[in-house]
């Protein structure tokens, strides 16, 4: 099966085009192989693009470890561009477990998506008991009170003075298991630097620390403007790059703008 190899800000996939197939029964044994960065193709998560009677496309995901995702924000973008490379258009509709999300071309390698509306219900992120989700009991490492957000994935979001000082290799695993988050958590850290910039890195479920997280960004400017430290136009400055994440206040969606790299392409066997 060929595969495409792909990044968006530097979080990278491997693409599989399953629609011939219909659908890819792909293990998470598989999922980790692939994945593998020593043995395998290697990648953050493993997308298969499936036929859809919705949209143009389906897109399942799988993250390095093996383990299924509803929603990524940086792979819908680079399906997004496949799909408009090969029908020559510019604006293609794909189908998600988490929903619709449309994307449209806004420049050479720059995709627009419309990632749908924030969640922002203790029972839709989910969590493991009531509270208000602008900012949770929730205390960790003497952090301010965090926001939760769900982009069709759960993400938590600190507020710190230095993103490159924070532990996230120690406090990233301890939140992401943490009993409050019954299907574990994204967790970012964002520095906000002005009312229209920040800077985060993102501990990733599944998949740990990522030079980018689409989602993740959503979430963190979702997060940071219900707190008052933002606006809702904010630049994001991730590991591998820039998305720009808007939350209009008219219709509630929020749009993740950014690049798409394509790295290349090789053969999986099928067998």
């Amino acid at each position: 099966m060929r595969y495409f190899k792909m990044n968006g800000c530097g979080n990278d996939f491997v693409i599989l085009d399953a629609r011939a197939r219909g659908a890819l029964p792909l293990s998470q044994a598989q999922a980790r192989a692939i994945a593998d960065r020593k043995d395998g193709v290697g990648c953050d998560q493993v997308i298969a693009v499936e036929r859809s009677m919705r949209g143009d496309a389906y897109m399942r995901i799988w993250n390095a470890d093996g383990g299924e995702s509803d929603a990524c924000g940086n792979a819908a973008r680079c399906v997004a561009w496949l799909l408009m490379e090969e029908g020559g258009l510019a604006s293609r509709r794909i189908e998600t477990p988490a929903g619709m999300l449309y994307a449209e071309r806004a420049g050479d390698h720059v995709i627009t998506v419309d990632m749908g509306s924030p969640l922002l219900r203790w029972e839709e992120i989910p969590l493991a008991r009531a509270m208000p989700t602008d900012r949770l009991d929730f205390e960790i490492g003497g952090l301010p009170a965090p926001g939760a957000v769900s982009m069709g994935n759960p993400h938590v979001v600190f507020f710190v003075n230095d993103v490159r000082a924070t532990p996230i290799d120690t406090l990233g695993p301890r939140i992401e298991h943490d009993p409050l988050f019954p299907q574990r958590v994204n967790v970012g850290f964002a520095e906000v630097r002005s009312p229209g910039q920040m800077r985060l890195r993102v501990w990733e479920r599944g998949a740990g620390l990522t030079k980018a997280c689409g989602t993740g960004a959503c979430a963190a400017v979702v997060a940071a403007h219900r707190q008052g430290r933002t606006g809702r136009a904010v630049e994001v400055l991730v590991d591998g790059g820039s998305l720009q994440i808007e939350w209009r206040a008219g219709d509630d969606r929020v749009l993740m703008t950014g690049p798409v790299e394509l790295e290349g392409t090789g053969d999986l066997a099928t067998a």
